[in-house]
């Protein structure tokens, strides 16, 4: 339902709204703790190049796309959906690099991680994300966010095999 409902609100509003729900995710995790679980995308082109994302909300820092599973939902079919819902484009071949558990906020992210071929062209829904590129593994940017490096280590150990 929620899907129908997207597109009648206009990018500005949905945008101020997921800086608010993340800033009351945040207080809450902070106060009462607790347990998400995720996925993250590790999306690469033809060149091997990995696409970084920023975010309408949080620390404006590049990162991989990726967010919340649904309760039941499949890791890898939660983050090929996310990466549609996100960018407008589909992953051939997703392969499961592993899954980690991470402090976030004062409770614990448990974040599935994902690799693939990106299939059509990555589109920022200027919603949930503002600008997507991609980067050779030694020229990632400056400002990226702190999982990044331990997500590439994953998909660089991934590569090695």
């Amino acid at each position: 339902m929620l899907h129908l409902i997207t597109p009648l609100i206009p990018p500005p509003l949905h945008r101020t709204g997921y800086r608010m729900a993340f800033a009351l995710r945040t207080r809450w995790l902070r106060w009462r703790g607790g347990e998400i679980h995720g996925c993250t995308m590790i999306a690469r082109d033809e060149q091997g190049r990995v696409l970084l994302v920023r975010h309408s909300y949080g620390a404006a820092v590049w990162s991989f796309p990726g967010g919340g599973m649904r309760k039941g939902e499949d890791p890898q079919l939660a983050a090929l959906r996310e990466f549609a819902e996100e960018l407008g484009a589909a992953i051939a071949d997703p392969q499961h690099l592993g899954t980690l558990t991470e402090d976030y906020h004062g409770g614990r992210n448990v974040a599935h991680i994902f690799t693939g071929r990106i299939a059509g062209e990555a589109r920022p829904d200027m919603r949930e994300i503002v600008e997507a590129r991609f980067f050779h593994h030694h020229e990632l940017p400056q400002d990226i966010s702190r999982t990044v490096t331990v997500r590439m280590q994953l998909l660089s150990q991934w590569e090695a095999r």
